[in-house]
């Protein structure tokens, strides 16, 4: 089950998130973005969801960010011991349908350039590579997916 996060879900939030991205820290020489995020104010102003296991464990957490054009997948999270489930891509499906509901036409990301995997599994799920650059002290790869229409087959109206 995908929900909104609720304020006492924020310890399993930034725990998830940290075991997540601990492994990239050696590759990028710092801890990633998402691990210095404020996951208190993120989740209160309501744009982190958690993915909730069978056993109603959170077992993945995806945070989406609307912007005027298109919906930001700005973090996505699997606990490591979950990894592999298929967690991460009903995240991907989640996030999809949440732009579509809100009228966009693209949902957009960003990953570390050295993320490789990630940038792989991307591409595997339909989103383009947009450009690289430097932002926010890390080197970045933007990446788009085009959202065209709803399941229902109707004209998205933003984006």
């Amino acid at each position: 089950m995908i929900r909104r996060a609720r304020a006492e879900d924020r310890a399993a939030v930034e725990a998830i998130v940290h075991a997540a991205y601990a492994i990239y820290i050696d590759r990028i020489g710092k801890p990633p973005g998402p691990m210095l995020d404020d996951y208190a104010r993120l989740i209160a102003d309501g744009l982190v969801s958690v993915l909730e296991d069978a056993h109603r464990t959170i077992a993945a957490i995806i945070v989406l960010v609307p912007h005027p054009a298109h919906l930001l997948l700005d973090n996505i999270a699997v606990r490591p011991d979950r990894q592999g489930q298929g967690f991460g891509r009903q995240l991907i499906t989640f996030a999809e349908a949440e732009a579509r509901r809100l009228g966009f036409t693209q949902l957009r990301l960003y990953t570390h350039e050295k993320m490789t995997e990630n940038i792989a599994l991307y591409k595997r799920l339909g989103f383009v590579e947009t450009g690289r650059g430097h932002q926010a002290g890390y080197d970045r790869v933007f990446m788009t997916k085009r959202l065209a229409t709803d399941p229902a087959g109707e004209p998205a109206m933003r984006g």
